[in-house]
This record gives structure tokens, C-alpha cells and sequence, in this order.
């Protein structure tokens, strides 16, 4: 038997996956990583993308807008590998409807940003980045095949 790392995603409103896998791959806002077992320890933000799982040859693809990651060895020598997210979702959770959604949202959010009146600002451009982020990850994994 192989030697598998556990992988919490959470965000501010649940906990998204909780799983051992092989490897993880993680968008960074230094670029890409992949996590195996044993990694050093580490601290870093991430940044809008794709989360991709790796268990028995399966991809388990998951969004991500921003955040945190922190891998470390916990007592049983097992890496663990938590990102805390502002936002996340399994990829099959994105279906044609949520998807069109995120298009009419981010076309909404782009004429209201016109608007420079508008004092909140962050929360325009964080919802915008998390409606684009959905279509782009959804896009992408359109006709890969992974775990549901």
C-alpha cells in the first residue's frame, strides 16, 4: 500500500472534501504545486483555479478562488493538507445551469462595476472573479473524465 496525504478544503461556509488521496495539485500565487506525501511543510496563498485530486488513478477536480494552504506532518506522520478557501465547489456540482448563472452574474457585476459610486468595490470584484473562475474551471473539465 502507497503512502497517502489527507486533504481538507473548507470554505467560510462548509467543509468541501475531506479525503486521503495520492497527490494534490494546488493553484498558487506563485504558480502551481503539487503536494505527495511527505512535503516539506509549508505555508502560502492560493490563488482562483482548479484543486486536482489524485486517488487511484481518478482526478478529483474541485474550484477554488483565493485562500490559504498549509501542509505539515501531524503526530501519526501522515501530511496533511488543509485549504482554506473564500470559495470552493466540486466541479460536478457546476451543471449547465449554474454555469449560464455565473455568465449572467459576471455580465451583472461588470455594468454595476461601471459605476464608480459604488463603494464596495471588493465585494463586486470578488463576486466577478468567482463567477469567472466557475466558467473557466467548468470549461476546462467539460469533457475530461474524473470522480463525481
Amino acid at each position: 500500500m502507497s503512502k497517502q496525504l489527507k486533504l481538507k478544503i473548507i470554505t467560510p461556509e462548509k467543509l468541501i472534501f475531506e479525503e486521503m488521496v495520492d497527490q494534490v495539485s494546488i493553484p498558487t500565487t506563485l504558480g502551481e504545486i503539487t503536494v505527495l506525501p511527505d512535503h516539506i511543510p509549508l505555508i502560502t496563498d492560493i490563488t482562483s483555479g482548479d484543486i486536482v485530486a489524485f486517488e487511484k488513478g481518478e482526478q478529483i477536480p474541485m474550484t477554488v478562488v483565493g485562500g490559504f494552504l498549509e501542509v505539515k506532518k501531524d503526530e501519526n506522520d501522515i501530511t496533511n493538507v488543509a485549504v482554506l478557501a473564500d470559495f470552493a465547489e466540486h466541479i460536478s456540482e457546476l451543471n449547465d445551469e449554474v454555469i449560464e448563472k455565473a455568465k449572467t452574474r459576471a455580465e451583472e457585476l461588470k455594468k454595476e462595476m461601471e459605476n464608480k459610486e459604488h463603494v464596495d468595490y471588493e465585494h463586486f470584484a470578488t463576486e466577478l472573479e468567482r463567477s469567472l473562475t466557475r466558467i473557466k474551471i467548468a470549461d476546462k473539465w467539460r469533457t475530461k473524465k474524473y470522480r463525481k
